[in-house]
């Protein structure tokens, strides 16, 4: 622990933690804030918590300029701000003091913002849009560096959207101008245009979505991802940051509760920042602040929502927010609509159905490092295809009481890789450098089955592996099995061939057994990407007898990584694990 985290958990409250009020609950909220929730006077996410503990770790390594009375001027200007509802001043609490002086106290050596990216994330009706309002409209007024020219940016996928945060700064404008004739006559609203103007000095606050035509002189200083959950891919983002090229004082914020895009950019950030945040990456210009429920069962406990509810931090706002979550608590619970409830009341992201297959939660949690694979028994699923879909192979190998799977993938790239990457939304030129997939080297552009196999051949070779069966989906296969016998023919190798349709009745019980070995902590896994992508579309179909299979209708939604596993899993789940002596006394099933 640093000396000055020590000081924060031994420093009263009542006291500043130095002769320049670090820490002091006026002249530094942010810090304030800091100590609040490591001292446990605040309840917060573990997130959060890291958060806390990284802004008091650089404050100490001094890396970064921190200047408290410029995050407290904007602080000053936001609260003088009125809510577009009532009218009145927004009061900030310390966790919107906390953003906002980490945001602006922080400063490079040439004095431009540390922070050029920053991910606030809380659940819905917790001031998101005033807060990030506020902040357009004070880097309208006030920005510097460029001193002209300012453009900022309100983002979304659809215009509608992207027009929501503009024009609660709009409202708020309106407002303020009519208590200051100074404000009302340097800025200008165009509403048919819905451009917001400093005529003073040509700054620009815009709505900007995938549907807007081309802008002259594109150059984002400010862009505001708001409800990035939606985005299915992360062009709205590269859209924004191809333009701020030239700009040393840029910042975009990605301002947005949990979502169901598992596969989507807002999730792949929200991954990045826990590994920024748990130390494992260094970002050093990346702001985090994630209100989240730290597990599903604290939804149970009233007392914990303000981890994801950062507003209850306010007493009135508290009761308030607690009776309007208990209702749609009560409300989803009779249309069978949970899963909801979850992402949008208490931030946590989940899958896109309450019919999908595995819970997000079971499988992150079973990740695990990559393991020593050599010489071990493994089981081999194939899911086959020539052009629209992937190929995949699953490897399910066996550990001393578990399962460890992984994927392989084929992808034919006959419209060109690039095309094939828009249509299907996965970046299979990142798989590809994480050695987990490889295009086809076809000329024709189609999936060559024989590639298949060289792939299966060599990885069982090349890690002495004992293959205890290959399963494989009948539909289609007579090429590739064609192939397969050949070289294990002129190989002298020896392993089953298994047939496995996709009925109920065959791959349906390995389908109900793999999630509960899953639940039952037996299944691992290396957080495969092309992996991560199969589990997270995969949703699943019941017959009359409650036997599920998986629903393969949605031909872009990728879950050929995971039947692949579940095809190699019909053999798998058989699998007899040796069992020490010791283990069998210890087992409250065995006896004398």
């Amino acid at each position: 622990m640093s000396s000055l985290i020590d000081k924060v958990y031994n420093t009263p409250l009542g006291l500043p933690l130095d002769e320049n009020g670090l820490g002091d609950k006026d002249v530094d909220p942010a810090t304030y804030w800091c100590r609040l929730v490591l001292t446990g006077k605040l309840v917060a996410s573990n997130k959060n918590k890291q958060v806390a503990e990284r802004h008091i770790n650089d404050i100490e390594k001094g890396r970064f300029s921190y200047i408290p009375k410029r995050g407290n001027t904007v602080i000053k200007f936001i609260e003088k701000l009125p809510d577009t509802k009532t009218g009145k001043p927004n009061k900030m609490m310390y966790f919107q003091k906390f953003i906002l002086g980490s945001l602006y106290n922080w400063y490079t050596e040439d004095d431009n913002r540390r922070f050029q990216m920053a991910y606030i994330s809380v659940a819905r009706k917790n001031g998101k849009s005033l807060l990030i309002a506020g902040i357009a409209l004070y880097e309208l007024l006030f920005g510097k560096n460029p001193a002209l020219s300012r453009q900022i940016y309100c983002t979304a996928n659809a215009k509608e959207q992207a027009r929501i945060v503009w024009n609660m700064i709009r409202q708020q404008l309106l407002k303020v101008s009519e208590q200051s004739n100074r404000l009302k006559n340097m800025t200008k609203i165009t509403d048919y245009k819905s451009v917001i103007e400093n005529i003073t000095d040509n700054s620009l606050i815009r709505p900007l979505s995938k549907d807007t035509s081309s802008l002259d002189g594109f150059e984002p200083y400010l862009g505001i991802l708001d409800e990035y959950h939606e985005a299915k891919d992360d062009k709205m983002l590269e859209v924004i940051r191809s333009g701020q090229t030239l700009l040393k004082n840029r910042l975009n914020i990605i301002i947005s509760t949990a979502g169901f895009h598992l596969n989507g950019p807002m999730y792949q950030e929200y991954q990045y920042l826990e590994e920024v945040l748990s130390g494992e990456v260094e970002d050093d210009r990346y702001f985090a602040y994630i209100a989240e429920q730290d597990n599903e069962n604290e939804i149970n406990n009233p007392e914990l929502w303000i981890k994801s509810n950062p507003l209850m931090e306010h007493e009135q706002s508290r009761e308030i927010i607690l009776e309007n979550i208990q209702t749609d608590i009560t409300r989803a619970q009779e249309r069978g609509e949970t899963h909801k409830i979850k992402t949008k009341n208490f931030n946590i992201w989940q899958s896109a159905s309450s019919e999908s297959y595995l819970s997000e939660t079971d499988w992150r949690d079973s990740e695990c490092k990559p393991i020593d694979i050599r010489e071990r028994d493994v089981y081999i699923g194939v899911d086959l295809s020539r052009l629209h879909d992937l190929s995949c192979v699953g490897y399910v190998y066996s550990t001393d009481s578990q399962y460890f799977v992984t994927s392989y993938g084929f992808v034919g790239n006959r419209e060109g890789i690039e095309t094939k990457m828009q249509k299907d939304k996965i970046d299979y030129l990142k798989l590809e450098s994480l050695k987990q997939l490889e295009q086809t080297t076809n000329r024709t552009g189609i999936i060559d089955y024989e590639q298949i196999v060289d792939h299966v051949i060599k990885h069982i070779l090349d890690n002495n592996l004992n293959v205890k069966a290959l399963c494989y989906d009948p539909w289609g296969a007579s090429m590739f099995l064609i192939k397969l016998e050949k070289r294990m023919k002129e190989l002298d190798l020896h392993f089953p061939l298994i047939e496995v349709s996709q009925s109920y009745k065959e791959i349906g019980p390995a389908v109900k057994q793999f999630r509960l070995d899953l639940m039952d902590e037996r299944i691992i896994h290396d957080n495969n990407e092309l992996l991560n992508i199969g589990v997270r579309n995969a949703i699943v179909k019941s017959d009359n007898n409650g036997n599920i299979i998986l629903d393969k209708k949605k031909n872009r939604d990728k879950i050929d990584s995971i039947v692949a596993i579940l095809n190699a899993y019909t053999e798998a789940m058989m699998h007899e694990f040796q069992v020490s002596l010791d283990d069998m006394i210890l087992n409250d099933e065995f006896g004398f």
